[in-house]
């Protein structure tokens, strides 16, 4: 029985040339039972980028084969290694937590053991640089700040029974089940669509980033079923009494009790969405950047309870006669006596 330590060391590599290099270095030290290095040994590594926690979304898995030193330490690059999952040129570095999961087979075959998982602290700079920096192919920031200019497509096959959509991104075309030629059975947003797949009762959206497709009962191809919202969607599921949100960054669905099909149930603002629970007579923000729902006393389905504004959300709570505004910068409600669901009583401003 082999005892396995590891080392995580991020030094990142000097500037010498225009091309930022896609790899950090990591070391690690091999010992065995009795607490010798394995010296000059094979060893195998199986190394994981994951999003946000230690158990997180795995982004990118590679592998890697090497032979320890005289001290039985192993020196390699992450990012250099030989990919099983998703590219290491790939991954944002600019959002989220990540964290590197590293397995190791000390006899050089696939009989991976958990070596540890380790929270990077500061993330690679010379990678975040590449994805700022428009000058690279690989950067990111230019379609994080005008999403709205993907050139995607997105085509209803009637014999299929598919809808095709197009992905520039990565120059391939992904079918999936569900939509019409019909209006409003294909929901563009920000080079995402959303389809409703009536013989499943769901509805699938395709996330141009990660490529795919993702289903959620509930939706419809009525009006108010779908509502789109900065490549995000939402959609009312009527025998949960639920709406879901599709969170385009996460690539996951967030359900809450609460909305409705009608007009005004479900209230999109940049990204963000807002939904009146009737039984709690409660108002529920859905906010991107964190994942989560916020709740708050107060609102209405009628028309002036709810209104929204950049992402944040602005509500009158009739029993305490306060006006409660969602921020969603800090992800919190904050309340101030006065306002009405009058019209003009709430006056909003901001800029675009």
């Amino acid at each position: 029985m082999k005892k396995i330590y590891s080392a995580l060391g991020l030094f990142i590599a000097t500037f010498l040339s225009a091309q930022v290099p896609q790899a950090f270095s990591y070391q690690t030290i091999a010992f065995n039972a009795s607490g010798a290095p394995i010296a000059n040994g094979n060893v195998a590594l199986k190394v994981s980028i994951l999003e946000n926690t230690a158990t997180g979304t795995v982004l990118y898995t590679e592998t890697h084969h090497k032979t320890t030193n005289s001290k039985g330490l192993v020196n390699l690059n992450i990012g250099e290694g030989a990919p099983s999952t998703g590219t290491f040129g790939g991954i944002n570095w600019g959002t989220n937590s990540k964290f590197v999961k590293v397995e190791m087979d000390p006899q050089g075959g696939s009989n991976y053991t958990n070596v540890g998982v380790n929270q990077l602290m500061s993330v690679p700079y010379a990678l975040v640089a590449d994805k700022v920096n428009m000058n690279f192919t690989t950067s990111s920031l230019n379609d994080d700040i005008v999403e709205n200019k993907f050139s995607n497509f997105a085509v209803y096959n009637s014999s299929e029974g598919k809808t095709y959509v197009f992905n520039a991104k990565t120059n391939t075309w992904s079918g999936q089940n569900g939509g019409s030629a019909s209006t409003g059975y294909i929901i563009p947003s920000n080079g995402n669509f959303a389809v409703y797949n009536s013989s499943e009762g769901k509805t699938y959206v395709f996330n141009a980033r990660t490529n795919t497709w993702n289903g959620q009962n509930g939706g419809s191809t009525s009006t108010g079923y779908i509502t789109p919202s900065n490549g995000n969607f939402a959609v009312y599921n009527s025998s949960e009494g639920k709406t879901y949100v599709f969170n385009a960054k996460t690539n996951t669905w967030s359900g809450q009790n609460g909305g409705s099909a009608s007009t005004g149930y479900i209230i999109a603002s940049n990204g963000n969405f807002a939904v009146y629970n009737s039984s709690e007579s409660k108002t529920y923000v859905f906010n991107t950047k964190t994942n989560t729902w916020n709740g708050q006393n107060g609102g209405s389905s009628s028309a002036g309870y709810i209104s929204g504004l950049n992402g944040n959300f602005v509500i009158y709570n009739s029993s305490d006669g306060k006006t409660y505004v969602f921020n969603a910068k800090t992800n919190t409600w904050s309340g101030q006596d006065g306002g009405s669901a009058s019209t003009g009583y709430i006056t909003s401003s901001g800029s675009n």
